[in-house]
């Protein structure tokens, strides 16, 4: 990614021009798809800058609404491919870019579908992906294009912030679980900033929060991640248990599980909270699943 290419001037969307969209295309807010818009500009430029895109970038938006962060991706990628699941807000989409940023609306690609069913993007292969998700399915969203766009290898992501904490936390952390894991799998993950309340319409009741990361070469392959998922499912759905007890049924009767905490240089009284994704894949090499 390169961050130091100068914007292309362009139009970015306000208050005013996001109540007006709004109103046009007759969409009322809704908290069950987790629809809040961006309405000041100054925030769409920090985290266009924060993310570190460049000209170079083919980024992925999932869920841009009414356009605020979109225009301001197009103002310096290469390309902007965006996935939209409201039909209503899709259609709306490019006669916003046409108005606001004509000069990049061949670099534009729209998808209308749910996130998590999509398979492959049109257009250029993506290298970043930038978005302001949905809150209310930010994780799955994210661990998905993690699994299904390898060359997405940098990104930010604007979250609740309590996800934004899960998601970058490290072992002994209060808020390391599995997202945190799962996550780690794929990518290092780390803080990026905090976003306020005011800056959204409607103004959200939770605080968010920006999380970028970098890809990563995973610890194995895709039957090695799946054993890994199911020993860290397993680890944190008893929290306060040890990883002996966590993992019984998973291991099955007998003394499988502590054989395997053992063998792979865990101590069978740890707690998952206090292991890396290291640690989780190489416990699940030496766990033979019940059954």
């Amino acid at each position: 990614m390169t961050s130091s290419t100068p914007p292309r001037p362009g139009r970015l969307l306000g208050p005013a021009d996001v109540r007006r969209l709004a109103e046009s295309c007759g969409i009322r807010p809704t908290k069950q798809r987790g629809q809040n818009f961006v309405i000041d500009a100054n925030t769409v430029r920090r985290i266009v800058r924060t993310s570190g895109i460049g000209v170079d970038d083919v980024v992925v938006e999932i869920g841009p609404g009414l356009g605020s962060l979109t225009l301001g991706l197009l103002e310096v990628a290469s390309h902007v491919t965006a996935v939209e699941l409201d039909e209503v807000l899709a259609a709306q989409l490019p006669s916003t870019i046409a108005e606001y940023a004509p000069d990049q609306a061949a670099h534009f690609n729209l998808v209308t579908a749910d996130a998590m069913q999509v398979t492959e993007l049109p257009g250029p292969t993506p290298t970043a992906l930038v978005a302001n998700l949905p809150y209310n399915v930010s994780v799955p969203v994210l661990l998905t294009f993690f699994e299904r766009f390898p060359t997405i290898s940098t990104g930010l992501v604007m979250v609740q912030a309590e996800v934004a904490h899960r998601l970058a936390a490290g072992p002994g952390s209060k808020t390391y679980g599995v997202p945190s894991v799962k996550a780690a799998w794929y990518a290092e993950l780390r803080l990026a900033g905090s976003i306020g309340r005011n800056v959204f319409w409607p103004m959200p009741n939770v605080e968010s929060a920006l999380v970028a990361w970098t890809r990563r070469e995973p610890p194995g392959d895709e039957a090695q991640r799946l054993r890994t998922f199911a020993v860290v499912d397993a680890a944190f759905a008893q929290r306060r248990k040890t990883m002996r007890a966590a993992l019984s049924e998973l291991a099955g009767s007998g003394p499988a599980a502590e054989e395997a905490l053992v063998a792979a240089g865990i101590s069978p009284q740890a707690r998952g909270e206090q292991l890396g994704v290291e640690e989780f894949f190489r416990l699940g090499q030496f766990l033979t699943p019940a059954g």
